[in-house]
């Protein structure tokens, strides 16, 4: 079978990213004597640095961790909302939904407390693992395409209010270009200083220093810049300049933890996934509504049947799913539940938002929910989001704007890792002068509506997309990937590991690339994540390399089917483990132009 690169394997360790300077990163990392957690947060920070669009220290990174002969944990670093933010609040403020961009929208930061998982699983200091974010942001490096192409959609905004942030992404005027060196002094500078702090604090115990470079994060410099620009008033989606919510006791009083995943059993496969404060458990959803016997893979039958049960699973995530304690997963996932909803799916496309009634419970929606899927879908005449510049706000003719990152990593002890860090975008808040990034806008994933599991709630987290993703056979972990995509990453990784489990093997593993490269597509037939939150009933997006005659065929069943560019669905990354032979695997998406594996 053709495709764009070779699967990789070997046996000392195995990374895939979004950017190839992450990904070398990693193994230079491996090379170093670390291990798969050293590696992957020495990517993260680079990420930070290389796609500041798509990711920053302030925003939040969920992770699955599968340590060698250890027990798969979900490291939660997606952040709550703040004690002040609470819906009476926003709703005084005269706002129906939070904001796409500014302080209002601003959770916790759970980016850097998560990497911190460091002084738990790694073996390196702050130090070793930060040096190559340093380089980058201190030296420079050539920015990709995408970086430049989003600071200048968002030009006037720093021009006349953002000036922070036109300081670190217009100097001189200029946006960031290829082939240029672009450089974040200011960032390079706060890591110096924390590992400066941190090693005073530490002395020699790397545990120590690692937690004094948590308590720098949470209560020291850094902590004390990001409430001064949470105070701030900022001018944001809404069209008004509000100050945000976030204090210090916010900061302190927050850190990233362990928690058990929620998982799936499948044709021999467990999935592992964060529980339903995210939306993985909409992939779990997903491999319950399909029946025993799949049509033929590819073909038209076989598309439609998983855009129908996607759109089922995302509805339930609507309803039901969120930072509560009684969200009713065992019931979401049982046979019985989903025996019920398999039977809604019929021939022709569903046009409706059909959340179901688990337990018997009656599912409650947002009144913005409601409204958009009644009509008004939140896109122009263009096809455009009708406002802001959220994660990923994806128009009609399928273009994605803005995303986020992933990696994952394997070495050759057999521990494994896969995150997908996201959030505190350059263009989502005003770069805090003093650090050299800004905050980010989770918060505008909750619904400003009393009694929902995904309402604006202290304390709680809004419910992410972010979503992380763990294979394992007979118990044994096999296989980490993940995709940036927003609410596309549990279609696009569903559409992937169905690929890699029904597909044939390559070289005596499992052929990632091919699952890659295979033809994606996703649907908008439910409320969107981020602002304006709209939803297109019926659509699906199909890359221009999906069989013309399924396309047809998709649209004579009633989908509203939109051919996008070739090579526009989906960023994953893989890497894989055979337990039996201890071969290591990876693979990277050639979309984008920037995601490579690397390994031996």
């Amino acid at each position: 079978m053709f495709t764009t690169r070779p699967t990789l394997q070997g046996t000392f360790g195995m990374v895939s990213s979004t950017h190839w300077l992450a990904s070398q990163s990693a193994m230079a990392v491996l090379e170093d004597g670390g291990n798969a957690y050293d590696a992957a947060v020495a990517a993260g920070f680079v990420l930070h640095v290389v796609e500041p669009h798509l990711n920053g220290p302030a925003g939040e990174v969920p992770m699955i961790l599968a340590p060698k002969d250890g027990e798969v944990r979900v490291l939660c670093g997606q952040g709550p909302a703040p004690a002040g933010a609470t819906v009476a609040h926003y709703r005084s403020l005269g706002l129906d939904l939070v904001p796409g961009t500014g302080p209002l929208a601003a959770a916790v930061p759970g980016a850097f407390d998560a990497w911190m998982l460091l002084r738990d699983h790694g073996t390196k200091t702050v130090a070793e693992v930060l040096r190559y974010a340093i380089g980058y942001a201190e030296d420079g490096h050539a920015p990709v395409e995408r970086v430049g192409q989003t600071v200048e959609t968002v030009r006037e905004l720093f021009e006349t209010e953002w000036q922070s942030s036109a300081d670190v992404y217009l100097p001189g005027g200029k946006a960031p270009r290829p082939g240029e060196l672009f450089r974040n002094p200011a960032l390079a500078a706060t890591w110096r200083r924390l590992i400066t702090e941190a090693e005073e604090t530490g002395g020699e115990d790397r545990a120590a220093q690692i937690d004094a470079a948590r308590r720098i994060w949470s209560e020291g410099f850094i902590a004390e810049a990001l409430v001064r620009q949470a105070a701030r008033p900022t001018m944001d989606t809404s069209g008004t300049r509000h100050t945000g919510t976030l204090t210090a006791a916010d900061l302190a009083g927050w850190s990233a933890s362990y928690e058990a995943p929620a998982t799936y059993d499948w044709n021999g496969w467990t999935l592992a996934k964060a529980a339903g404060w995210s939306q993985g458990p909409a992939f779990l959803q997903q491999l319950a509504l399909l029946p025993d016997e799949l049509p033929r893979y590819g073909s038209a039958d076989y598309v439609h049947l998983l855009i129908e049960g996607c759109k089922l699973a995302m509805a339930d995530r609507e309803a039901w799913y969120g930072d509560a304690t009684d969200v009713p997963l065992d019931a979401l996932l049982s046979e019985p539940y989903n025996a019920e909803r398999r039977a809604l799916i019929t021939a022709e496309a569903s046009h409706e938002l059909r959340p179901g009634s688990p337990d018997g419970r009656t599912p409650v929606l947002s009144r913005h929910a409601h409204a958009v899927a009644a009509g008004g879908d939140g896109f122009d005449a263009m096809g455009i989001p009708t406002a802001g510049v959220g994660e990923p706000t994806v128009a009609k003719d399928g273009t994605t704007r803005g995303d986020t990152c992933h990696v994952d990593v394997v070495d050759r002890w057999g521990n494994m890792v896969s995150a997908t860090p996201s959030g505190g975008w350059l263009q989502s808040n005003p770069v805090v002068p003093e650090l050299g990034f800004p905050l980010g806008t989770r918060l505008q994933m909750a619904w400003l509506d009393e009694g929902l599991p995904n309402s604006l709630t202290p304390g709680r987290r809004p419910r992410t997309t972010l979503t992380p993703s763990l294979a394992l056979r007979d118990g044994v972990p096999v296989m980490a990937f993940g995709t940036p995509g927003g609410d596309q990453q549990d279609q696009w990784q569903v559409h992937f590991f169905l690929a890699v489990a029904l597909r044939a093997e390559v070289r005596g593993g499992l052929d990632l690339q091919g699952a890659i490269d295979a033809p994606n597509w996703h649907n908008d037939s439910f409320p969107g994540s981020f602002f304006p939150r709209g939803m297109r009933p019926g659509s699906v997006t199909v890359e221009e390399g999906m069989d013309p005659e399924v396309v047809e065929e998709l649209r004579r069943r009633g989908h509203d089917v939109t051919v996008g560019d070739p090579w526009s669905e989906g960023r994953m990354c893989a890497v894989a483990r055979d337990p039996e032979t201890g071969v290591l695997s990876a693979a990277a998406n050639p979309r984008g132009m920037q995601g490579y594996a690397v390994g031996r």
